[in-house]
């Protein structure tokens, strides 16, 4: 296990690094009339193929901002943040969304199902919009997260749980090279929060795939690789 703080120095624009995901000095700030409150203050992070990474810290930490940031849902207001070899705060929304359907898996708290797709129809979306069906893929996650008797079940009929691996299955299905989680179990009770996160634990360890969750649940640092603790928009220190 890594501690943020022990990362490599920050790259520079146009260099070559083995990080799969990294940031350079991210800032955001927001403005509530005539006030502006920074959020994110100057952080660097960088994380490499297959890590798993848990970003913590209290409510109003910065936590999912940062994670929105990472992951290119937002822009920073300065700084870079660098997904395979691309620098993500200088593409276009068009851009931004292409790579996001590439490379990116998205986990949250709310599941974000599709509520007219069966459980089939919803993992299978992402390759849908890519226009590369897979069935194949749909059958081997639909059996991988348990729910090949669910696959024409519509999220209103799933418990909270087949929710939740529903979306787990969807992230995964067009192998991504990071998966970005925010309070995955958050809507889970504790036993499902338990199962959940040992799936999407065990699914990411068999793809090789990056990993990086927000949570507030500090049982998940026991398996992560790198641990960014994040107080008042900063990395706390040690």
């Amino acid at each position: 296990m890594t501690i943020s703080q022990s990362l490599k120095p920050p790259m520079t624009s146009g260099t070559t690094d083995s990080a799969l995901l990294r940031a350079n000095r991210l800032s955001k700030s927001v403005r509530i009339g005539d006030s502006k409150t920074e959020i994110i203050k100057g952080i660097d992070i960088a994380i490499d193929a297959g890590e798993f990474a848990v970003i913590m810290g209290k409510s109003g930490s910065g936590k999912s901002t940062l994670l929105g940031l990472l992951a290119g849902l937002d822009y920073p207001d300065s700084g870079e943040v660098w997904l395979d070899g691309q620098n993500l705060t200088k593409l276009s929304e068009d851009e931004l969304a292409q790579k996001r359907q590439q490379d990116m898996g998205f986990v949250f708290q709310s599941f974000h199902l599709l509520p007219t797709l069966t459980v089939a129809e919803n993992i299978a979306f992402p390759l849908d919009i890519a226009r590369k069906p897979d069935a194949n893929r749909v059958e081997q996650l639909l059996e991988a997260v348990g729910l090949t008797h669910r696959r024409d079940s519509l999220p209103h009929q799933l418990s909270g749980g087949e929710q939740q691996r529903t979306a787990l299955a969807r992230a995964l299905v067009a192998r991504p090279k990071i998966i970005f989680a925010d309070e995955p179990t958050g809507n889970l009770d504790e036993q499902n929060a338990q199962q959940v996160m040992n799936l999407l634990l065990e699914l990411q360890r068999q793809s090789g795939t990056a990993l990086v969750v927000v949570t507030h649940d500090p049982a998940l640092t026991e398996h992560a690789d790198q641990i960014i603790v994040i107080h008042d928009g900063q990395i706390a220190a040690n």
